[in-house]
């Protein structure tokens, strides 16, 4: 049976918006993890067979295709193709998906599978703008869509209060969860856990000065849980609030899909075999529910119960998300986003996917847990669902 092995996963710091990575172009960004991944393997750069990107706002600096240009930012060869997906907030964990489907095919052996989405050059819902100048009648709905579904206007926000009414999450929990997430990220930081998936930027700042970016921006290092109960939630009668939202992040992330074949050729090292996938559709209207059904079919696939994960990833898109999805399938709260969240180290949109995958591989390793689970909500009702297994 072919198997897809995780043999290096890498990613920048989150950059806060119009922080440290700013002005790092979106390319350039993506070319950096790129080479992170072949120094850190010594595989031969025409070797890999496929670059697969993921990035949500394909507009401006991050057009004409990103993993290409990112490709041509690198070490790789120009032989080397690439091709950039939008699975909206899991398009580098689709991009993983799809390298491994690949490499399990036997089509493939070497694939480089990450994502790039730099939200201070490329302002979330950017491409939205240049479809309601084209006349449509919305941005991303045409009419039969609008027929079925008349009135609805597929808000993330207001998908996340439907969510965290659904299934019964209440506003301390989530603030309570918001400032979890810095505290754990914080915690992270200050033992080293993220060194290994860490790759420095050298950027220049403003004011003409070199320094490197290293250490997530996003993290409040001294949170106030009274001050995030207090912020006022962004809808009236609302439980959303800044603070228990994801932020806004520029970053850039990347792992390397190897087949069994490559990895006795080239002497990698797997760090986790991809056990298990499942992407699914869910009710557009309620947007973001989808990482529950997602888990349910990515273990009903894999015959294993969330008690055989030992830790696991649900994007902190907002804080709803990850809690109904605990309480949907009774997870273990101390086992969920254990180094903090996007609430915390942010949301780069188009990288967040393969970021997660590298979190949760290095984790489970720390652990010595088996199993890890990645489950990430998406625009319009869908989500992907990965089970790791980590190699000995």
């Amino acid at each position: 049976m072919a198997e897809a092995y995780i043999c290096e996963a890498v990613r920048t710091a989150g950059g806060r918006r119009n922080g440290r990575l700013s002005r790092e172009h979106p390319a350039d960004l993506g070319g950096l993890v790129i080479d992170a991944v072949l120094d850190r393997t010594g595989v031969d750069p025409a070797a890999v067979e496929d670059v697969v990107f993921g990035c949500v706002s394909q507009i401006g600096p991050q057009t004409f295709n990103l993993a290409r240009t990112s490709i041509l930012s690198s070490h790789l060869p120009v032989s080397v193709p690439g091709v950039t997906v939008d699975r909206q907030c899991g398009s580098s964990q689709q991009a993983v998906h799809f390298a491994a489907q690949a490499v399990l095919a036997g089509s493939q052996d070497l694939v480089i599978a990450g994502g790039v989405e730099s939200m201070s050059q490329v302002p979330i819902l950017s491409a939205m703008t240049t479809a309601t100048k084209a006349g449509m009648l919305s941005p991303f709905a045409g009419r039969k869509m609008q027929e079925r579904y008349p009135g609805q206007e597929f808000s993330q926000f207001e998908g996340a209060e439907k969510v965290a009414k659904k299934y019964g999450v209440t506003k301390d929990e989530l603030d309570q969860f918001a400032y979890d997430s810095h505290v754990r990220a914080r915690q992270a930081t200050e033992a080293g856990r993220f060194s290994e998936e860490l790759v420095p930027v050298e950027v220049e700042l403003e004011d003409g000065t070199q320094t490197t970016h290293d250490v997530d921006e996003g993290i409040r290092w001294e949170p106030d849980l009274e001050a995030i109960r207090g912020l006022e939630p962004l809808a009236e009668d609302g439980l959303i609030s800044a603070a228990n939202a994801s932020q806004i992040t520029d970053g850039a992330s990347a792992v390397l899909v190897a087949s069994e074949e490559a990895v006795k050729k080239y002497g990698l090292k797997p760090l986790a075999r991809i056990h298990t996938m499942a992407v699914v559709g869910s009710d557009p209207t309620m947007v973001l529910e989808g990482p529950i059904p997602g888990t349910e079919q990515v273990l009903k696939k894999a015959g294993l119960s969330i008690d055989d994960m030992g830790v696991y990833e649900v994007n902190e898109a907002f804080g709803s998300v990850p809690l109904a999805w605990q309480k949907a399938l009774g997870a273990d709260y101390d086992k969920l986003n254990v180094n903090g969240g996007a609430q915390a180290l942010g949301h780069p949109l188009g990288a967040t996917g393969s970021k997660l995958v590298g979190s949760l591989v290095y984790e489970m390793r720390r652990r010595n847990e088996r199993y890890g689970l990645l489950a990430i909500c998406e625009g319009l009702g869908t989500a992907n669902a990965t089970i790791l297994e980590r190699v000995e």
